[in-house]
């Protein structure tokens, strides 16, 4: 986990940190399943507890991190079941929110989206898979509030919030990262073109892409683990 310290103004430093949890969950610094040890938290980003509760209570809510009565907080980890209706559900909503903004996009929106489809090709020359992901998040939202619709944006952020560690790890093979690359090509494209339909069909298909390669992530680290049960992680509470 690398060393970060935060120096923010206290009313919103409970934010601050809530957000350098979600990017440490993300890109697996904390692993599903992983116990979020408050006492390390607390040194590695020079706070106090009461602001990291207030913390972990927000990516509760968000459905990010589960409570275990006394026994502290763990990252959520999703089952396959879980993995494939949530992204059923976020397939749709992406899917919607394409169709809607290509509809009601601004030229500035649209010029804005441009921009940050240039950084995140620049971000996968390099192959700098966390500035990649930050961007293509980026361009995901701006999708959602080119559509225009508060009640589409409030359930899209809730059920992301579920999803964003696996679509991080979705891009770590390279022919898929690539194929990933190219599906937001044609994205862009049909917005340019004002074209509704083929939006809303290759989002859906980006979505049902990045279900199957998470599917198979899934069923791939559960067959290593019972295979070689030694090999498994162990976090902080965990016997080996």
């Amino acid at each position: 986990m690398a060393s970060e310290h935060l120096s923010i103004a206290r009313p919103v430093l409970h934010e601050q940190v809530a957000q350098r949890l979600r990017q440490m969950l993300v890109e697996g610094l904390i692993p599903p399943g992983g116990k979020l040890n408050e006492r390390a938290l607390c040194e590695e980003l020079s706070i106090s507890r009461t602001p990291l509760r207030e913390a972990i209570k927000m990516l509760a809510a968000e459905g990010l991190v589960e409570l275990l009565p006394n026994r502290g907080s763990v990252a959520v980890q999703l089952s396959e079941a879980d993995v494939r209706h949530t992204f059923e559900v976020m397939a749709g909503l992406e899917g919607l929110s394409g169709e809607l903004a290509a509809q009601r996009v601004t030229e500035a929106e649209l010029n804005e989206i441009k921009a940050l489809h240039y950084e995140m090709m620049a971000a996968f020359t390099r192959r700098d898979l966390s500035a990649y992901y930050q961007i293509n998040a980026a361009i995901h939202r701006s999708f959602n509030a080119a559509a225009k619709n508060p009640v589409l944006t409030a359930t899209y952020n809730q059920v992301n919030a579920r999803l964003q560690a696996l679509r991080f790890r979705s891009n770590q093979d390279g022919d898929k990262w690539q194929r990933a690359v190219d599906e937001h090509i044609a994205m862009v494209q049909a917005l340019e073109a004002r074209d509704a339909a083929a939006l809303r069909q290759v989002l859906m298909h980006h979505l049902d892409n990045k279900r199957n390669v998470v599917i198979d992530q899934l069923r791939t680290a559960r067959h290593s683990i019972e295979s070689n049960p030694d090999t498994s992680f162990i976090t902080e509470g965990h016997a080996p």
